[in-house]
């Protein structure tokens, strides 16, 4: 089936989240968008003879029959200068679902079809609005959980990393020229590039996507959230914790063993840092298949999880099962609250026996809410001390484009060392042909219909 996106029709949909509100959106795209317009709209003004571009007109909106559907406003942007560089209509409307659906179903009457995901920012791409990378901004910015988030897709929407793939691409494309030059015109006196040369250069561009790559890690954790696993040994206090982190009672609290059997996992807000907290089951012994698997379940998170906040009660000593546990992770990956600090502390000490093994510990008390702000400060603070907080500035790839970059990257090492090796310039000119279309394949200059359908299809409907 052909895909619909490649139509050049006129296509609309309802461009605010479902759901009631103040206002609600219906966008309308394509060569009809305007003369749908003139057949909806009644203006309020006797003066209307036409919508102005980029002015709002205030009037109702008419099904065929002359039934007014609602009063609002209408917006036109004449294409290429609109956001899908074609005609584009925005009727503001009030935001009852009846409302929308309602004018909708009467704009699609008219000639109109539903968008696709995704379809009014392909048009964009397709029109030359936007490159690929910031037509992935615009899903980034939808999705971003944090303001820093945000903030990193607002400077890839600016068209800073595009810019920056295009001027690599370049550079490498010179050389190619080179290469072509040297391989076509052997005996030719004429300057052709050296093997230092050529190395040189691809160092040049090895070196700024190392730097690229580099960001990706440093903003993953404000993109996409830190996973923090709770564990520690049963009736340590694991989900009392939780509770006192999320302010609510999430999870069952009982003086019974064993009562966390899966694993519970909520959102918090450190300071602007998403932060996915997992209650796992209690470490102990267990004959209890389902708690056995909860036990694994557990484990399997922790070795996925950004930090691992281990929980030990302060007033009993350390448990074979702790001791245990705490023999197979990392202190650099470890972060211990030290529990129940309001109860005299068992002897030894656990939180001398926690630092002489090299752990870090905060002293806190879940049932009265002791140290918890401290607590908070530690977890955002280890989460972030192993990759930093990135520059407010600094060009964040996403999981796609770092993995065509890295792609890139290594096409351009095996280059480098074929060079050495003296491998004829017209093979290493292939390497650098594939480079250069992996950089292309980020912008979008080269893009399979597969690819784009993958980046289009993660975005709502509307947009």
């Amino acid at each position: 089936m052909p895909d619909p996106r490649l139509a050049k029709d006129t296509i609309a949909a309802i461009a605010t989240p479902p759901g009631e509100g103040g206002v609600g959106i219906i966008r309308i795209s394509g060569p009809e968008a305007k003369a749908i317009a003139r057949a909806l709209f009644r203006p309020a003004a006797s003066s209307f003879t036409d919508f102005r571009p980029h002015h709002l007109h205030y009037g109702t909106i008419a099904d065929a029959h002359g039934n007014t559907l609602d009063d609002g406003l209408a917006a036109f942007m004449p294409g290429p200068h609109s956001y899908t560089g074609e005609d584009v209509i925005e009727f503001n409307c009030h935001g009852g679902r009846a409302v929308l659906q309602g004018v909708l179903e009467e704009i699609l009457s008219r000639g109109a079809r539903m968008a696709e995901r995704g379809e009014f920012t392909y048009r964009a791409f397709m029109n030359g609005r936007m490159d690929l990378t910031q037509a992935e901004a615009v899903a980034e910015m939808i999705h971003a959980p944090t303001r820093a988030a945000m903030h990193m897709a607002q400077v890839k929407l600016s068209g800073v990393l595009g810019r920056t793939i295009a001027d690599l691409r370049a550079r490498l494309e010179q050389v190619r020229a080179q290469l072509c030059l040297a391989v076509d015109f052997p005996e030719e006196e004429m300057e052709c590039l050296t093997p230092e040369e050529l190395k040189a250069a691809c160092n040049e561009v090895m070196t700024t996507i190392a730097t690229l790559l580099s960001a990706v890690n440093r903003a993953r954790a404000w993109r996409e959230g830190a996973l923090v696993v709770l564990a520690g040994r049963v009736n340590a206090g694991k989900s009392s914790l939780m509770n006192a982190l999320l302010g609510k009672n999430r999870a069952i609290v009982t003086d019974q063993p064993g009562t966390t059997r899966d694993y519970l996992e909520e959102s918090l807000n450190l300071d602007g840092l998403t932060v996915r907290i997992a209650d796992t089951a209690g470490l102990r012994s267990t004959d209890d298949a389902i708690e056995a698997a909860g036990l694994e379940m557990g484990r399997e998170l922790m070795e996925q999880a950004d930090l691992i906040l281990f929980v030990v009660d302060n007033s009993a000593p350390l448990s074979p099962e702790t001791e245990t546990a705490l023999h197979a992770i990392s202190p650099d990956k470890t972060l211990i609250a030290l529990n129940k600090v309001d109860l005299a502390p068992a002897d030894p000490a656990p939180a001398d026996l926690l630092a002489q093994a090299g752990f870090e510990t905060v002293r806190i008390s879940a049932r009265f809410g002791t140290e918890l702000d401290a607590l908070c400060a530690r977890i955002r603070a280890r989460i972030l001390e192993g990759e930093g907080q990135p520059d407010p500035d600094e060009i964040a790839p996403n999981a796609r484009q770092a993995r065509t970059l890295k792609a890139a990257h290594d096409e351009l090492e095996l280059l480098v060392l074929d060079a050495r090796q003296g491998i004829p310039y017209d093979l290493l000119g292939v390497r650098l042909e594939t480079a250069c279309d992996l950089l292309s394949s980020i912008t979008g200059e080269i893009a399979s219909a597969d690819i784009l359908n993958a980046i289009f299809d993660t975005f709502c409907i509307g947009k």
